[in-house]
């Protein structure tokens, strides 16, 4: 049985067990696959994680063996040199979500930067090709690299707001109105509202922003976050995670079952 499963800390809920799950049924392949929840406190676990099972198909019939792993916070980036090799596209980003076991070899692919993408052009609606269209990505860590580089393949400037003073990046601090008044897509890529802390959100000035702004966020439990919230009493557009994640779902799914390791992500 081919095993599937997603490596982060803590993991008091996920969308990729619900849905892989949800599809195994559906689709007739419970028999073939299944999806767990690996909740290791330290990336140096992996390894230990990896020997629990065998990694070949050639293992007694019903034992189950590691097809794939889904990477999520706080892994994405420091999981890296535990991987053999990468695909260009996780290369460049510098994060990696998705992981093929292949031949025993651990690929790491970003599937994260496609699923965003998609989602976001969704709610643009056209409005990136507008030639002032500029974002604000709200975090640096490993989701804000694949967001960074969706935005870089749709030809729209961004700049990193962060907590701590950073090369290429600005703090909250340095957060004014006019900032805000020059880039009207804001992507919120932190943790913060995320159930069950939801009353969290980035301290950005909210009252600055109208009905031109589009606000997107990575988070999606719950459904709307106060980030969303404080966008949408301004008249912002906005909208959650959650289709970015069932497209990078799907584009993981379409790795796994990809018998060359070249195909794009």
């Amino acid at each position: 049985m081919k095993l599937l499963g997603l490596i982060g800390y803590p993991l008091s809920h996920s969308f990729s067990k619900k849905y892989f799950t949800q599809k195994f049924e559906k689709e007739g392949l419970t028999k073939d696959w299944q999806y767990e929840l690996f909740p290791i406190e330290t990336i140096e676990k992996l390894p230990e994680l990896i020997q629990t099972y065998t990694t070949t198909p050639d293992s007694p019939e019903g034992q189950r063996y590691f097809a794939g792993l889904n990477v999520t916070i706080p892994y994405k980036e420091s999981v890296i040199p535990f991987l053999d090799t990468l695909h260009e596209t996780a290369q460049e980003i510098g994060a990696v979500n998705c992981i093929k076991f292949n031949d025993r070899k651990l690929i790491g692919y970003n599937t994260d930067y496609y699923g965003f993408q998609k989602s976001l052009l969704e709610l643009l609606n056209g409005a990136h090709l507008k030639d002032d269209l500029k974002a604000l990505i709200l975090g640096t860590g490993g989701s804000a690299k694949a967001v960074a580089y969706a935005l870089k393949e749709l030809k729209i400037p961004y700049v990193y707001i962060s907590r701590k003073a950073q090369e290429k990046s600005l703090t909250y601090d340095d957060l004014n109105d006019s900032i805000l008044q020059t880039h009207h897509l804001i992507v919120n890529t932190t943790p913060l509202g995320m159930s069950p802390h939801t009353e969290g959100c980035p301290p950005i000035p909210y009252k600055s922003i109208d009905n031109e702004f589009f606000m997107y966020d990575l988070v999606y439990n719950p459904e709307v976050t106060t980030f969303m919230k404080k966008g949408m009493a301004q008249g912002a557009k906005v909208k959650n995670g959650l289709d970015m994640l069932h497209f990078q779902a799907e584009k993981g799914w379409e790795i796994w079952n990809e018998n060359s390791d070249n195909n794009p992500a």
